[in-house]
């Protein structure tokens, strides 16, 4: 957003930010053209365009080559430890 754009304009950009951003966190694995987008959210091109880039921008959604936007899963290893070899049965001395 422009530095000089009203509180109330930001606010109300913040919440549609957030209301895009919700759809996808609801659905896992949703990748939805722009044109998809504003039909779901019912915004117009050029807030549309802007939500979806704010959400780019900060690392959220990717647009894929073929001009879909989805959800960005970072994914963090998982810490395990590694098996242990069974310790060598002995027989005892008989």
């Amino acid at each position: 957003m422009d530095p000089a754009t009203p509180p109330a304009t930001a606010h109300v950009f913040s919440d549609l930010v957030r209301r895009v951003q919700s759809e996808f966190l609801e659905m896992p694995g949703l990748r939805l053209t722009e044109a998809q987008v504003r039909r779901l959210s019912g915004l117009d091109p050029s807030y549309c365009s802007a939500v979806l880039s704010a959400l780019v921008d900060a690392g959220f959604l990717m647009r894929t080559k073929d001009g879909f936007f989805m959800r960005i899963d970072r994914a963090l290893p998982v810490k395990t430890e590694r098996p242990q070899p069974p310790a060598a049965r002995t027989k005892p001395a008989a």
